[in-house]
């Protein structure tokens, strides 16, 4: 019998369970996916807000990752939250020594309700970490944060794969129209649009379920664009069920 494959969530706690590593976890376990974790900041928060948010030492992430790596065959990995410039730096130096790993960036800037989840001053460490993953996943408003200069969504997306990512999908979740389009981006390549038809739903958690879905059919092989459509079709029918 095949062993179940491993996804290394690096991620935030959410107490209500409505996002975070409580979201990625279900999301692998219903793709056939174990999860390894590494706690990156404890948050207590309702369904309503974050209430408080603590930022575990960086070296520590990096001892949970570590471990996490040394003790299943990990197959892709998952980073949400990652709260201070210095646990960037310390899941960068982590990256860099597994160079053959998939891995899927979800770059978690603010929480639903509005508050910050991602220190100021990281915010310009975060592309350091872009030459180390296979994909990044911002939404219409973190595209615009972390670009920081005007532009259309092409000319923004394809500044961060110069600056190292190698492919980005820009979620299209916070745009207008009767269809939600998320658009890969990949150095090379066409753009490639993968629609759904927008429904009056909204849950917690569904950038974490995206990636983390994502993640886990990179985890059982597939191609990057296979990956996104099946991750993607996975979210609409979670939201149409809500």
């Amino acid at each position: 019998m095949t062993a179940m494959p491993h996804v290394l969530v690096v991620a935030g706690s959410d107490s209500s369970g409505g996002a975070g590593i409580v979201r990625d976890i279900e999301t692998l376990a219903a793709f056939g996916v174990k999860a390894s974790v590494a706690i990156t900041a404890i948050t207590v928060q309702t369904h309503h807000g974050v209430e408080h948010a603590d930022p575990v030492a960086p070296e520590r992430v990096a001892q949970q990752m570590r471990a996490a790596l040394s003790s299943n065959p990990i197959a892709a990995i998952k980073i949400g939250m990652l709260a201070t410039s210095a646990t960037i730096f310390a899941v960068a130096r982590v990256l860099g020594d597994h160079p053959g790993i998939p891995v899927v960036l979800d770059p978690v800037l603010v929480s639903t309700s509005g508050r910050a989840l991602l220190d100021p001053d990281a915010t310009e460490a975060l592309p350091g970490l872009f030459s180390a993953c296979t994909l990044v996943t911002p939404n219409l408003p973190e595209l615009s944060v972390l670009v920081a200069m005007p532009g259309n969504t092409s000319d923004q997306a394809r500044y961060l794969l110069a600056a190292g990512a190698e492919a980005v999908l820009v979620k299209g979740g916070h745009a207008d129209g009767r269809q939600a389009i998320d658009i890969l981006f990949r150095a090379g390549h066409e753009e490639q649009p993968f629609a759904s038809p927008r429904l009056a739903a909204a849950i917690r958690g569904t950038g974490c379920m995206l990636a983390s879905a994502i993640s886990a059919r990179l985890a059982h092989g597939d191609a990057l664009p296979a990956a996104i459509a099946i991750a993607k079709a996975f979210v609409h029918r979670k939201l149409r069920e809500t």
